[in-house]
Order: C-alpha cells, then structure tokens, then sequence
C-alpha cells in the first residue's frame, strides 16, 4: 500500500479510499495508491509553503545545489530499483526503464549545477541611476506529471524548480506514481527538508483540479493532452497563476530524395516504437520524397515486421501500453483507417508469451495516408507510423505544419542549404537534423508552438521559466 509523501512522512488520503496499481504486462493489480482529495492538496501545499517560508528560501544557491547533487547520486545508486518499479508501473522494457532512471540522475545533476549560474543583469540607464535585474522563484510550484515517462519528466520538472528555488507539489498520474513516491523518499534521506518535495496521488479530475485552481500555487507545471491542458490553464487563469504547457505532438520525420537511408531508417522505427509510441515527441508521421517513398517503405516493412512485443520484462522492442483505455484508442485510429481505405504495409509480431489480459499492441506502418484523416492529425500515442509523399521542398514544408502541433520535426538531407531553410521554415519547438531526439538532451530546451503548449523545459531555458523577473531602478544622484 501506497501513501502520498507530504512533509517528508507516509501519509493516508484524507478520503480513506486507494486505487489499484495495474500492471500493464499482464492486466493485474499488484498494489494500491491513495486516492487523493482537495483536502490532501491543501495539506500538501501548506506543507510546502511552510518550508519556503521558513527553510527553503534561506537556503543559499550553492547550498540548493549540493542538495541537488545529492540526489543524483542517490538516484544513481537506487537506479536498478527504480527501472524495475517503473518497468513494472509502466510497461516500460528494461532497457527503457533504466535509461529512465539514468535520465532522472542526470537530470539533477544538470540542475545541480545550474543552482548558482542564473544570473541578472544590470541596465545602462539615466545619469544618477543604478538599474539592476534578479530572478526570484515563484515560492510554490505545481506539477502534473504524466504516466508515459514520470522519471524524466519529474526530473525535467521538478529538478529546475528547485534549482530556481521553489519548493513543489507534485500530482502524479494515477496510472504510473510508484516510482516518483520512491525518489521522494530518496530526496528526505538526502536532506532535503520537509515540505520541499510534497507527492499526492489521485484522479486528475479531484487531485489535478484542486493542485491548479489552489491559490497558494504560484506556477504550474503540465505535461499531458490538449484537453486537459486547456483545463488546468483555465483554472489558472482566474487567479492569474502562470502556466507552462508540454501538450504533445504530430511529429514528422522528413527524408529527402538524398538522405542517408542507412542512417536514417534505424531512428525513424524507433521514435515510433520506443516506449510504445507513447511518446509526445514521438516520430508518428513519415514525410518521404517521391523518388525514394517506396524504397523507404519496402525496407521499413522488412524493419517492422521484425519488431517483437511482449512483457516488460522480456526486454523486447516494444512493451505494452499503459492500459486497457489507451489499447482501445489505438485500436479505434486503426479501425478508422481500414474503414478509409488507407493500407497497412506492415505490423510487428506479438509474442506467444503476452498474456491475453496484457495491453499490447503490434507496430503499425501505413501509407498514403491523407494529410486530412485523423490519422495524420491527431496523436495516436501508440506505435502507429502514419507515411506520405510528398513533391519538393515547398510541399514537405506543407505537410510538416498541416497539423495543430509543432513539438519536434527530424529533416534528412546532406544539403546544408536545405537544412536551414527546413529548419527556418517548419513550426516546432525542437528541429533535428539528421538526427531523431539528440539522445535525449537534458540540456536542450524543450517545448512547441500551438497546440503543443508554450514555455519551455529542460536545459537551462527551464530555470527561466520557474523564476520572475525583477527590476530595481536605484537613484543616487
């Protein structure tokens, strides 16, 4: 059993009610979370505020870092720990599930060093006056962290928090929280004190409205769908509390007629399949040049049919999905396609030794798909590759913003030329260049246009946004 972690104890929901903890793998439940309440929101936030007030804020940057350091090291040391409850609370095969726990290390390491680096600035001005800038934390911040990735994303949000100097309160998905309850324990035996990392479990719709409509929170933090981005960001808004958003993405991957295919086709299965495809970077459309599009196809048809699916710990290339809802989204975006006529070109194979009551679901390639159908539209958040050709330049750079989002977009081509006026051209917060997610890049900023949120995480961008800007203008004569 579960409970949340507020003020560095165990604590029990206020409600007296859980939730099961279901493994993707096999469909079961292995455990129970608390089902948290807006009353359970409000203790954590006091919590919070009483260690801002009263510890955090005297600490001095380097010190915040030192804490931060800490951390890492013991996420380093516990990270086998924390692959396997992930692999198990997620679906996550073993390989992804450590790099998670890697990621999560380096994350507090980045931000462990940043702690003292953000700096202000000081403004030539009129005669007789000094003007200088510093950045202060907002005090208390908030997150919701999704369940397709809750290491990294904790990392990426929580850790330039508190590298800036805030203390959080973090709303986990009910779906995928074990993990993050165990670095929070991790992050008390570190020293961090009381109320600085604050962890309640719950429904979104309970727990998640009364974290972003809670007037003792001074930024929010969401990672998730559209929908409920515009939900949080409503409720923010009627107190005027700023929001950052990392809502999801179409994200195209465009191979030119002079592309290394080599190189090339090895990244473009795997921004699809990793993690399942639920990914919000994931590279779910294919933008081919014509010349090339079915020499493109016919290797990655090879390429898919060869993937392998199955339990988590099997270590395959593909675990399941997080949970029978998510199955049935994907199935219906498939249905959809057949009733549309648009072909399947390939699908991976599920192993014999999936469980019938496990989430799974094969890799799936389709081509020609219409830049209308929903397909080509909305985010499926399963391993579903959406392909279409395209003429030239002109009309690749059509396709690639023909959808709502603009998170991430890979563009192959050896022609420098080309690169740039891509890269200048196409709307997404992240351009790759003969290359697909950079390895991960703790450092790099992260976030989208439109429909793919605004503000940015990761890197030291991040502290930005965690912090206000102040002005003070000093006349001395």
């Amino acid at each position: 059993m579960q409970h949340h972690f507020i003020a560095n104890q165990h604590q029990p929901a206020s409600s007296g009610h859980t939730l099961p903890v279901i493994d993707p793998s096999d469909g079961q439940a292995y455990d129970a979370i608390q089902r948290g309440t807006p009353a359970d929101i409000d203790r954590a936030v006091q919590a919070a505020r009483a260690c801002y007030e009263g510890t955090w804020q005297k600490l001095n940057a380097a010190e915040r870092g030192r804490l931060l350091m800490r951390l890492s090291q013991k996420v380093a040391e516990h990270a086998e720990e924390l692959a396997l409850i992930e692999q198990r609370d997620c679906g996550k095969p073993t390989k992804q599930a450590r790099a998670d726990a890697a990621a999560l290390a380096r994350y507090f390491e980045f931000y462990s060093g940043a702690c003292d680096k953000l700096h202000g600035e000081t403004i030539p001005y009129l005669d007789g006056y000094s003007v200088l800038t510093w950045r202060e934390p907002h005090g208390v911040t908030g997150h919701v962290i999704p369940w397709n990735y809750p290491m990294q994303i904790f990392g990426r949000s929580v850790g330039g928090a508190l590298a800036a100097g805030n203390v959080c309160v973090i709303k986990p998905s009910e779906d995928a929280c074990l993990s993050l309850l165990r670095v929070a324990q991790l992050a008390a035996e570190c020293g961090f004190p009381a109320g600085a990392i604050n962890i309640v479990t719950g429904y979104g719709h309970e727990v998640g409205d009364a974290l972003a409509r809670h007037p003792g929170i001074d930024h929010i933090s969401f990672t998730g769908s559209p929908r409920v981005g515009t939900l949080i960001e409503q409720a923010a808004a009627e107190r005027h509390c700023p929001v950052t958003l990392e809502l999801g993405g179409k994200s195209p991957q465009i191979l030119f007629e002079d592309a290394d295919l080599d190189a090339a086709l090895p990244m473009v299965v795997n921004a699809i399949v990793q993690n399942a495809g639920q990914t919000c970077s994931a590279g779910s459309r294919l933008l081919v040049q014509e010349s090339i599009y079915e020499q493109v196809l016919e290797r990655l048809a090879d390429a898919f049919s060869r993937l392998r699916v199955g339990p988590a710990p099997l270590d395959l290339d593909v675990g399941p999905l997080i949970r029978a809802s998510q199955q049935q989204r994907v199935w219906d975006f498939l249905a959809d396609a057949q009733v549309a006529g648009i072909q399947m070109v390939a699908q991976g194979q599920i192993v014999d030794e999936a469980p019938d009551t496990g989430f799974y679901q094969a890799p799936t390639l389709l081509r020609d798909v219409p830049i209308d159908h929903r397909l080509a539209q909305e985010e499926v958040f399963g391993p579903v590759l959406a392909a279409m050709s395209f003429r030239d330049e002109d009309h690749a750079v059509q396709l690639a913003n023909a959808t709502p989002f603009g998170l991430v977009t890979g563009i192959w081509t050896r022609d420098g030329g080309r690169q740039l006026r891509m890269a200048r051209r196409v709307r997404a917060g992240q351009i790759f260049i003969n290359n697909y997610g950079a390895g991960g890049g703790v450092e790099l900023p992260f976030g989208g246009y439109r429909a793919s949120g605004h503000g940015r995480e990761k890197g030291f961008e991040a502290l930005y946004g965690f912090t206000v800007l102040k002005t003070v203008a000093i006349r001395h004569g």
